[in-house]
């Protein structure tokens, strides 16, 4: 497993295990859903599966499906003949077909259409595409690896994502750990960040001041991996020593990570524990811990705890 794309760097035991998830993944050839929160590298995952894959000589194509609108999306996957629409003045080979004998990357899949989710469910039932205006289908072969930050169960139960759709790509779930989960890869990230800077701009900073990983660490990051690369960013430019100080950190750092104290860092990992011991029963951890179940369920989306990922661990 390469470690070395910012997010995909840590040592935490959550990652290790993390990694060698993705490397038997990356080995077999079906559909996977990376699912995970803002920020957390769902997009380098993806591409790592596909540098370990037996398709890592074949093309990495991608596709945001949230940029663009029913029309451009469609074509842009699917392409078209000349003549297949008055604009089209020449033909265009749509992201399957550029993508044959790789991977096809569709970040953020559950914001798609409801008619494009049907043309994509015949695409990967039949392996072929149709490109528009013509009247033979083209056969691909391609592996579809898929991001959202969504909750794909919950846009079904709400009609907003077709079921058999949802089957056909999330063979293979990953959810990506949260940065608050793996607090002590923090200050790792942070040296590789100021490394890669230091080779971009030609500064020579050595690191960051125990004051500023302190601080840095005690936030809870709901920005993840991106929040913390802008941080460094900034505290990189305002920084004139050999270290970054908290003098260097941007003032809002506090506010918008949301630092948690002491108390709240035990209490999160206490319930996790907890969690674990239960098997994921919130009854039985509030019971335990001497509180309510309605406490429990606040707790876990306070602290953002992903018990089905807690549990894999």
């Amino acid at each position: 497993m390469k470690e070395g794309h910012q997010g995909l760097i840590g040592k935490a035991p959550v990652m290790q295990n993390f990694f060698k998830l993705i490397g038997k993944v990356a080995m077999a050839d079906a559909p996977v859903v990376i699912s995970g929160q803002s920020g957390t590298g769902k997009e380098w995952v993806a591409r790592a599966i596909h540098d370990l894959s037996p398709r890592r000589e074949g093309p990495f194509i991608k596709v945001n499906c949230a940029a663009l609108d029913e029309d451009l999306l469609a074509n842009g996957l699917f392409g078209h003949v000349k003549g297949a629409f008055p604009s089209a003045n020449n033909p265009r080979i749509g992201r399957f077909e550029a993508a044959c004998g790789g991977t096809l990357f569709l970040d953020e899949i559950g914001d798609i259409s409801a008619t494009t989710q049907i043309k994509l469910l015949r695409t990967l039932e039949e392996k072929e595409i149709e490109k528009f205006g013509a009247h033979h289908p083209i056969k691909i072969d391609v592996r579809i690896v898929s991001t959202t930050n969504k909750n794909l169960e919950e846009l079904i139960a709400r009609g907003r994502f077709r079921e058999d759709l949802y089957f056909r790509i999330n063979v293979f779930p990953i959810t990506c750990p949260p940065l608050c989960d793996r607090g002590e890869d923090i200050p790792i990230i942070v040296q590789h960040l100021i490394q890669c800077n230091n080779l971009k701009t030609g500064k020579n900073i050595f690191g960051a001041t125990p004051e500023a990983i302190d601080k840095i660490t005690a936030c809870a990051w709901p920005g993840n991996v991106r929040e913390l690369c802008n941080v460094i960013d900034c505290a990189y430019a305002l920084c004139s020593s050999t270290h970054i100080g908290i003098e260097d950190l941007p003032a809002a750092i506090g506010r918008s990570a949301k630092i948690m104290d002491n108390a709240d860092l035990e209490k999160r990992m206490e319930l996790i524990r907890t969690l674990r011991q239960t098997g994921g029963n919130r009854s039985e951890a509030a019971r335990i811990l001497g509180v309510s179940r309605v406490t429990i369920w606040k707790q876990i989306n306070k602290f953002g705890i992903d018990i089905r990922r807690e549990l894999a661990v």
